[in-house]
């Protein structure tokens, strides 16, 4: 079975949620809404299978 790359998009939008540990500063700066960069997320974790971020109230980080 090939490997399937995730999107491109997804991917900037972990660098840039990972950078700024906030979704609304890396929408912001790749001007989408925070909701877009938050299911470009889920679609790179559920492509990975892996959680990439610690999703608390107010609070995100990257997971170790």
């Amino acid at each position: 079975m090939p490997l399937r790359l995730p999107p491109l998009s997804s991917l900037r939008f972990f660098e840039a949620a990972g950078r700024h540990q906030s979704f609304k500063l890396a929408a912001a700066e790749l001007n989408v809404t925070p909701s877009a960069v938050s299911h470009g997320i889920v679609t790179l974790e559920q492509t990975l299978g892996v959680e990439l971020f610690i999703r608390a109230p107010r609070r995100l980080t990257l997971t170790p």
